[in-house]
C-alpha cells in the first residue's frame, strides 16, 4: 500500500507530537520538515531521523499529501496561500488563523485551489468524546438542559508552553490556545450556537494576552452555555465540559478523564469501551477514499468567530 505523506512546518511541542503521531501510524511517513528555527529543527530532525528543508519552499517541492502547519497564528494565513498555490493539501493547528480576517483568506485559497483540509482538534478523536457523543446520540443523558465550559490555569502560559507569542495578546491567550477545541467540540455535538455576553479582563500591560473571561450563550435549540476562563490563580489545573441532562451529567475533566454522575449519586469515573481512530489515520482514511473525520477550514473559520468575538 502508498503511504500517506506528511511535511511539516513548525517543529515546537505540538510539531513534535505530530511527528511521533505519524511515526507510530504504519501507513504515514514524514517527508520533510521546517522551522525557521535552525538549532530546534537540527535538534527534531536528529532526534526522528527526518529530512530538514533549509527553506519553506523547498519542504513544499516535495509534494507530500499533507502539508502540516504548526506555526504561530498569524503566520497561517500566508503559508496556507503558498502551499495551496502547490495543490498542496493542507492539515492546520488551530486556532484557524490569526483572526476571521485571515481565516476568509484561508478558505478561499484552499476553495480556489481545491484542495483539502484539516485541523488538528484532538478531542475529535478521543475517547471520552466518543462516548459522550454516543450518550447525547442514544437519548441516555435525558433532556440536555445546560452546557458549562470551566477552565482555570495557576499559569500561563502552562509550564510545559512557554514561549512569548504563547502569552502575546496579538497571538496568544487560553481563549486561543484553549477554548478553540470546546468551540469545535460544542459545534459538533450541538450544532450553531451565539455569545450573547461576555466579559474578557486583561492586565494594564497591553502587551500581555488575558487573564479572565465569562460569557453567556446560547445554540440555535436554545440549550443554555456557559462559559468561564481563569489563569494566575491559586490551585491546581482544571479544566471541565460539563452537560447537564435530566437524567444524567457527563464531564469530560482534564481533557481524557470520563465521569458520569446520576440523579442523587456520586459522579464516578468511566472507562470508555471504544478507541475511535486517530487524526493521522483520518488524514490517511481521506487518501485511499475511506470515510474520515476531519475538521475542514470552514468549520475551523465558525470557531475563529467566535474566539474573535470574546476577545473583543
Amino acid at each position: 500500500m502508498t503511504k500517506t505523506t506528511f511535511a511539516l512546518i513548525g517543529t515546537g511541542i505540538v510539531g513534535e507530537r505530530i511527528i511521533n503521531q505519524i511515526k507510530t501510524n504504519p501507513n504515514c511517513e514524514i517527508l520533510s520538515v521546517f522551522d525557521e528555527n535552525k538549532k530546534r529543527l537540527r535538534e527534531v530532525a536528529e532526534k526522528y531521523t527526518l529530512p530538514e528543508a533549509s527553506t519553506l519552499e523547498e519542504l513544499l517541492e516535495t509534494k507530500p499529501d499533507w502539508i502540516y502547519i504548526g506555526t504561530p497564528p498569524v503566520s497561517h494565513a500566508p503559508i496556507t496561500e503558498k502551499a495551496a498555490a502547490y495543490g498542496l493539501n493542507i492539515l492546520s493547528e488551530k486556532p484557524l488563523a490569526h483572526d476571521a480576517q485571515d481565516g476568509e483568506r484561508m478558505v478561499k485559497a484552499v476553495t480556489k485551489a481545491s484542495v483539502h483540509t484539516a485541523m488538528h482538534f484532538p478531542l475529535m478523536y478521543s475517547p471520552v468524546i466518543h462516548s459522550l457523543q454516543q450518550s447525547i446520540s442514544d437519548g441516555s443523558l435525558g433532556d440536555i438542559l445546560k452546557i458549562e465550559l470551566h477552565t482555570y490555569f495557576p499559569h500561563w502560559p502552562r509550564k510545559w508552553q512557554q514561549n512569548a507569542w504563547i502569552a502575546s495578546r496579538a497571538q496568544g491567550g487560553f481563549i486561543r490556545e484553549v477554548f478553540p477545541h470546546y468551540f469545535q467540540l460544542l459545534y459538533r455535538l450541538f450544532g450553531n450556537f451565539e455569545i450573547t455576553a461576555h466579559h474578557t479582563t486583561y492586565p494594564q500591560d497591553i502587551e500581555l494576552c488575558e487573564y479572565g473571561v465569562s460569557a453567556l450563550a446560547k445554540t440555535d435549540s436554545d440549550i443554555p452555555i456557559v462559559l468561564n476562563g481563569l489563569s494566575g490563580i491559586g490551585q491546581e489545573e482544571r479544566l471541565e465540559f460539563k452537560v447537564f441532562g435530566t437524567k444524567k451529567v457527563i464531564t469530560i475533566r482534564n481533557w481524557s478523564e470520563l465521569w458520569e454522575s446520576e440523579l442523587d449519586k456520586e459522579a464516578v469515573q468511566i472507562t470508555p469501551s471504544t478507541v475511535p481512530d486517530g487524526l493521522i489515520e483520518a488524514c490517511h482514511q481521506w487518501k485511499v477514499g475511506e470515510n474520515s473525520a476531519l475538521v475542514s477550514f470552514e468549520e475551523g473559520l465558525k470557531v475563529q468567530g467566535w474566539i474573535d468575538e470574546l476577545l473583543k
